[in-house]
């Protein structure tokens, strides 16, 4: 049996159409309401796979070590990579892209008009294709003075301004129906109705329709064509190259979550797009079907990382700006080493390049002559450099071969229960973190502080009603901001306060690039608090202050980098006259609950702790496939590398989590842990509960520890933060 069909037919067979119906409606009322996808439902009957019975896939999925039938199988040569390829594809097109027919052998052209001006012929042409020639596709040609044969240029209607760039160095230009301001894209759902292809899979489609026509033509010379767009049109780019082969060199501009970016490293958990808002926003990009994994990415059997893959060995750059809202450092950074090992497979590692930008989502003519660049490095016509690089650290491998580790799981025994010595926590924390180099004491000063044009590109220049700002440089020249709500500086009075830990949001840092309602700072501030934010290395303003960190500490690491920051940060906090330093709360979610947690270990400041979605205890982590493991924080996000020794060892890592935040009791300690949690299942996060529990209880505390359990997956949406501030208020 063909693998695709039998996860189908798996996935069909393993519920009934009772619990299918419940597992629907758990889903609703886990997200928010979407009418088209509503209509949909109604209209297809269809329910969501069962969960269970797909595989869990936390890591990436490696194009050349895929899981067929639960089968880990491994690829070594190209013979074996085709036939995977048809295989990804199938299962694109299934889950996330639509289905689309073949291409049609009848397609006609009518110049609409023709014209020579400056040396340019301009043409206009309808083409027409598909049964009853139904469809068609409106084309636009710059072609060159000249016999040619010249290179071919193709992107979509609103890039015509990339066109004349490529017009000038030699291109026959290509731009068609296939955008927002001009598509003609609905005509092929007309003629083929049978197929559920989505929007942005049919733009994509549209590309070889061009190049059908382009062979028609002496002048173009379709072996050497590229295809390029920006944002959306990025993404049709890499989903028209992964269909038609023809197209020699893809160039995928800033295309984010459904583009270059896979849903599993790009999620609302890092404050990125992620499938819940990208499904709902724009519905009809992407198969309605998509929206399933909703929470659960690492059950989506493919991902979008495998676009770039499916390339190979074409010529691919992925061009990423380090502070546009729909990019994540790390994710393609994934992405490209994902990819690159189907590119070493061909022997073409040099045919894929990231290509890094400053500022946000925008582009500008050097980044088009870059792209130009690339395509003319690769068709044979220029000389260009693309260097391989990184802005953030990947290679863990790297790292151990050079670090000096204070603990391998060869000199350490297997631990049960909790740590017999809660008082040396903190020393054993503080070492395992890495040598930290030496930490001078400093003031908070003004100097630094980032001017609104600078906090515009980070969206933070919407202080928010009823609240005012603070800002000041803090620690190791740090920026920061404070926000509390309007008149309390001037009042002359204390105020409780939050220190605010984020996830790993690369692009805006503390500021979630893409949320649902109220950002969470401006509603802890809102709530009474003073609210003091500033990036984690890495991102926002810092996030290329990564990239040679371990180069210049190779025996620290970045969780020890941004505990250091936290103290700072409370150092900073006493400092400031409105904020009453015994009333300091942390708040942290994610990546920022485990800063959080190991601030804990090193800090007593803080009155108390408010953790939302924390990651599990390192023994009880150990399921890599379900959760990523401890890996996550070893090997992929490079946090705290020294944990990547202890993989299959976990209890015999000398701390863990929950006997740091077991050793805060009696402090206030609050726990927001959803139920549909992918990187904390049920079975394993009441086990962190009943040990707090008891930690609480034997400290006569149990009314200062709450776990709040909803009915939601990880994420910090507007009602996520009422349930931690309401939990707040109670203790």
């Amino acid at each position: 049996m063909n693998a695709f069909l039998a996860v189908i037919l798996i996935t069909a067979a393993g519920l009934s159409q009772a619990e299918h119906k419940v597992s629907l409606e758990e889903f609703l009322d886990m997200v928010p309401s979407s009418d088209p996808f509503t209509e949909w439902l109604h209209k297809s009957g269809e329910l969501p796979p069962d969960f269970a019975a797909l595989p869990s896939h936390a890591p990436l999925p490696q194009p050349l070590s895929p899981l067929i039938e639960g089968v880990q199988v491994s690829i070594t040569d190209t013979a074996s990579w085709r036939a995977e390829r048809e295989r990804l594809l199938d299962q694109l097109h299934h889950w996330i892209l639509g289905t689309i027919p073949p291409a049609p052998t009848n397609l006609t052209a009518e110049i609409l008009k023709e014209q020579t001006a400056n040396g340019t012929r301009i043409r206009e042409v309808q083409l027409r294709f598909g049964p009853e020639l139904k469809a068609r596709l409106w084309v636009q040609l710059y072609i060159p003075e000249g016999a040619g044969p010249f290179p071919v240029f193709m992107t979509q209607d609103n890039h015509r301004g990339w066109a004349q760039i490529a017009l000038r160095r030699g291109y026959i230009a290509c731009v068609y129906a296939g955008a927002d301001d001009r598509d003609d894209t609905d005509t092929f759902v007309e003629a083929w109705p049978e197929y559920d292809w989505s929007r942005l899979m049919r733009r994509g489609w549209a590309a070889g329709r061009c190049l059908d026509y382009l062979a028609t033509m002496p002048e173009a010379d379709i072996s050497k064509s590229a295809l390029t767009g920006h944002s959306r049109n990025g993404k049709t780019s890499l989903m028209g190259a992964a269909v038609d082969e023809r197209i020699a060199v893809v160039i995928s501009s800033s295309s984010g979550v459904g583009g270059s970016l896979p849903s599993r490293y790009c999620g609302e958990n890092q404050f990125s797009e992620g499938i819940e808002h990208i499904t709902r926003s724009f519905p009809e990009w992407f198969h309605p079907r998509w929206r399933f994994f909703a929470g659960r990415e690492h059950k989506v059997p493919v991902d979008l990382h495998h676009l770039a893959a499916l390339a190979a060995p074409r010529p691919c750059l992925l061009s990423i700006a380090l502070n546009d809202t729909v990019e994540h450092t790390g994710a393609i950074q994934q992405t490209y080493l994902s990819a690159k090992s189907v590119y070493d497979l061909y022997g073409a590692a040099d045919k894929l390049r990231i290509l890094w930008r400053s500022g946000g989502h925008e582009t500008w003519t050097e980044v088009i002559e870059r792209y130009l660049d690339w395509c003319d490095l690769n068709f044979g016509r220029g000389d260009y450099e693309f260097e391989e690089t990184f802005v953030y650290p990947w290679d863990w491998q790297g790292w151990r071969d050079k670090a000096v580790l204070p603990f391998t799981p060869e000199e350490m025994p297997e631990r049960e229960g909790m740590h017999p010595q809660p008082e040396a926590l903190s020393g054993i924390v503080e070492t395992f973190l890495g040598q930290a180099p030496p930490r001078g004491s400093v003031s908070a000063m003004s100097y630094g502080v980032l001017k609104d044009p600078v906090l515009g590109r980070y969206g933070r220049t919407n202080i928010g009603a009823g609240l005012e700002r603070d800002q000041l440089v803090f620690g190791e020249y740090i920026a920061s901001e404070i926000y509390m709500p309007k008149g309390t500086k001037s009042k002359g009075e204390k105020v409780a306060a939050i220190l605010y830990l984020p996830p790993f949001c690369s692009p805006t840092g503390y500021h979630a690039a893409y949320s649902r309602g109220e950002q969470a700072y401006r509603t802890l501030a809102r709530a009474g608090y003073a609210v003091f934010c500033f990036d984690p290395i890495a991102t926002g303003r810092r996030v290329d202050e990564a990239a040679s960190f371990y180069e210049r500490h190779p025996n620290w690491s970045l969780l020890g980098k941004m505990v250091r920051d936290a103290q700072a940060a409370l150092d900073a906090m006493t400092q400031l006259p409105y904020i009453d330093p015994e009333r300091i709360w942390v708040v942290g979610y994610e990546s920022g609950a485990l800063t959080a947690i190991h601030l804990a270990a090193l800090d007593e400041r803080p009155m108390g702790y408010g953790l939302v979605c924390p990651p599990l205890p390192y023994r009880l982590d150990a399921d890599i496939m379900e959760t990523g493991g401890i890996r996550r924080w070893a090997q992929e996000r490079m946090l705290l590398p020294q944990l990547g020794v202890f993989p299959g060892d976990e209890k015999k890592i000398p701390y863990d989590l929950d006997e740091i935040l077991a050793a805060q009791a009696p402090k206030p300690l609050v726990m927001v842990m959803p139920r549909y949690d992918r990187f904390a299942p049920p079975e394993q996060a009441s086990k962190v509960v009943e040990t707090l529990e008891q930690a609480y209880a034997t400290h006569d505390a149990s009314d200062k520890f709450l776990c709040v359990i909803p009915d939601k997956y990880n994420h910090f949406d507007d009602t996520m933060q009422s349930v931690l501030l309401d939990a707040m208020s109670t203790l």
